[in-house]
């Protein structure tokens, strides 16, 4: 990519896209209209800086168009972004946005009998194997992992596994699907993130970019 193409930023469609909104508007950017009708079916967006683009893609897929340098910028989560941990990537700025955590969760029955301290081989579905194994693995328990992207609830009531590991914002969807939470893994919010090449090649986008970004986001949370 030259310094003639545009400088794409990668957000994530669902949840997240509603509180990105108001911080790409407090940093000076402007979609266009086509960008906020959720029925659109368009991935790629102009904004009001005729150097700037959009691309709305799937949470799991920003950073993969960062990473290879499809995108420039992006919005991720770091649960994504540990999941990954891609090292062509670079996340400067904590956006304050998408608050939330990732957590070990199972059958309220079983939390009640059992001592997570004792455990010393567990089968989990999640959709971060990679963070699950790790994070098993430092406390010397040994993780078998399904990988699942989504309906992880169904997992413990079908027998699939005992044990998900999962997002969890207010700990409702566990509670109607009978799972509590036994451990927390790690404290989840949205980062600006960016590409290291890109960093090197177009810096001074890249770093203006941030600029406004770590700006945005301090005016955002004083406010």
């Amino acid at each position: 990519m030259s310094a003639n193409d545009p400088f794409i930023i990668a957000v994530p469609k669902g949840r997240i896209l509603s509180e990105v909104g108001p911080l790409m508007a407090c940093a000076g950017i402007e979609p266009e209209a086509e960008f906020h009708d959720e029925s659109s079916r368009r991935l790629q967006f102009s904004t009001n800086d005729p150097e700037l683009q959009i691309i709305r893609v799937r949470s799991f897929d920003t950073a993969t168009f960062l990473a290879f340098g499809a995108a420039q910028m992006a919005v991720c989560g770091s649960d994504v972004l540990m999941e990954f941990d891609h090292p062509e990537i670079y996340s400067p700025v904590d956006l304050g946005i998408g608050l939330c955590r990732l957590s070990v969760a199972e059958p309220a029955d079983l939390a009640a009998n059992e001592d997570p301290r004792l455990w010393s081989h567990i089968r989990i579905a999640t959709k971060y194997p990679n963070v699950t194994r790790c994070y098993f693995a430092s406390r010397g328990v040994q993780a078998e992992c399904i990988k699942l992207n989504g309906a992880m609830e169904l997992a413990p009531r079908l027998g699939l596994c005992r044990r998900i590991v999962d997002l969890v914002q207010t700990g409702s969807t566990l509670e109607e699907n009978g799972l509590v939470e036994v451990e927390k893994i790690s404290e989840i919010s949205s980062r600006l993130a960016i590409n290291r090449t890109a960093l090197k090649t177009r810096s001074g986008a890249v770093n203006r970019w941030v600029e406004r970004f770590r700006e945005a986001t301090s005016a955002t949370l004083s406010g």
